[in-house]
């Protein structure tokens, strides 16, 4: 168990998951598909023409989202169609988009 602080005791194998999930998020591509399906179910074809991604490579994406947890597929007719699976991933991403911003505008987180 390792103690960061007073607030935090995490242990080796939470701090290998959490890697995984940011080394995971690192993809522009997989982030374009989680806010592209963030409300809504679209097919790998949908996904692909609105990213502009070849179909084989969406594929390939969604099965690590899948892998993660962060997506899920229903048959719907002759279609399997994609939607998010865990909504608590836009908490993780929304807090790095908001990080980010300071940054690029060189402002103070805070202000």
């Amino acid at each position: 168990m390792i103690h960061i602080n007073s607030k935090f005791n995490i242990d080796e194998q939470h701090l290998l998951e959490v890697q995984a999930i940011f080394k995971m998020l690192s993809n522009i591509n997989r982030l374009k598909i989680l806010y592209l399906l963030d409300g809504q179910a679209l097919s790998v074809n949908q996904i692909a023409e609105a990213i502009q991604l070849e179909q084989s490579a969406v594929s390939h994406q969604l099965k690590i989202l899948r892998d993660f947890q962060l997506v899920n597929v229903n048959q719907v007719g002759k279609n399997k169609e994609y939607q998010v699976d865990d909504p608590h991933i836009f908490d993780i991403i929304n807090e790095a988009v908001e990080h980010s911003d300071h940054v690029m505008r060189g402002v103070e987180h805070g202000k």
